[in-house]
């Protein structure tokens, strides 16, 4: 078995969850490698007792990863999801951080955890992505032209709106004043799209979601359309350049950039285990159901 290990921040007593993840691999006798910036993370944090400092590091995956271990927050997901690409490798949510809808193992039940994933008692949710292309082309979207939550655009070193005119299957839908436009999958309703007044959606949804930020209009309101259709979307505005986001890559674009967003051609694998579900996940995270009157 060979396993990847990646994290963007070091959190507190983080040093207390990678050493009990290593100890679980150690005894399965799985080859592990540590993200490099990761791992440098780690061995300078001087709260740290632990010597992780021999431990193997990758740059780069390829298709020989069996599973790879994400440790932090949702943020923390979706900059592996850069690092597994097409690849097909199941991501494996370590929640060190606080809200997570994707990273919904809890440190507090780790050896629990992974004592099922390493019995292979889990099921894989498959997740929907976005892929972006621009025309003229741009050399910041590329390689990394795809999305697991959403692709937004916004407004850049201004108060004033953008227009972002928007088309749907060719077909003319509206032209958007505001401060931006989100596109987002099933997964990404529980982003920046829902704290945009988006609605929540099952992932295994087969949709697309369009929600503008901070509309001019109040009949602007969110729209949810078949994941087989193909946005185009062009910017306007005061200033000469607005900004694109794919989670948490960011470009800057000329204006009447034309900006095709779709489905992407791949999925993204996502380790959930059987006791889990999106259902539990809203429950828990929204606290949907829970009498707070007193």
């Amino acid at each position: 078995m060979k396993i990847g290990i990646y994290g963007q921040f070091y959190h507190e007593n983080a040093e207390i969850y990678i050493q009990m993840l290593l100890d679980a691999l150690q005894k399965r006798d799985a080859k592990v490698l540590i993200e490099e910036n990761f791992l440098e993370i780690i061995n300078r944090n001087q709260d740290i007792t632990k010597n992780f400092s021999a431990c193997s590091t990758f740059t780069k995956l390829d298709k020989s990863f069996d599973l790879f271990f994400s440790i932090g927050g949702d943020g923390t997901i979706l900059k592996s999801v850069t690092f597994v690409g097409d690849l097909g490798i199941p991501i494996v949510g370590i929640n060190t951080g606080r809200l997570g809808f994707l990273a919904t193992i809890q440190k507090e039940e780790m050896t629990e955890s992974l004592n099922h994933i390493l019995e292979e008692e889990y099921a894989i949710s498959e997740r929907s992505l976005l892929i972006v292309e621009t025309f003229p082309h741009n050399k910041e979207i590329e390689p990394l032209n795809f999305a697991l939550n959403e692709v937004a655009v916004n407004r850049r070193n201004t108060t004033s709106m953008i227009k972002v005119e928007t088309h749907v299957n060719d077909k003319y839908l509206t032209s958007y004043w505001s401060d931006g436009l989100i596109v987002a999958t099933p997964t990404g309703s529980t982003g920046y799209s829902l704290s945009c007044g988006g609605p929540v959606i099952d992932p295994q949804t087969n949709s697309l979601l369009l929600t503008p930020i901070a509309p001019h209009n109040l009949n602007a309101r969110p729209l949810v359309i078949p994941d087989s259709s193909t946005v185009k979307l062009k910017v306007s505005g005061r200033e000469n350049t607005f900004l694109v986001s794919m989670d948490s890559r960011i470009a800057t674009l000329e204006n009447e950039t034309e900006i095709v967003i779709k489905k992407a051609p791949f999925t993204i694998k996502l380790l959930q285990l059987h006791d889990d579900s999106f259902i539990k996940t809203l429950r828990k995270k929204l606290l949907w159901g829970e009498d707070k009157r007193n």
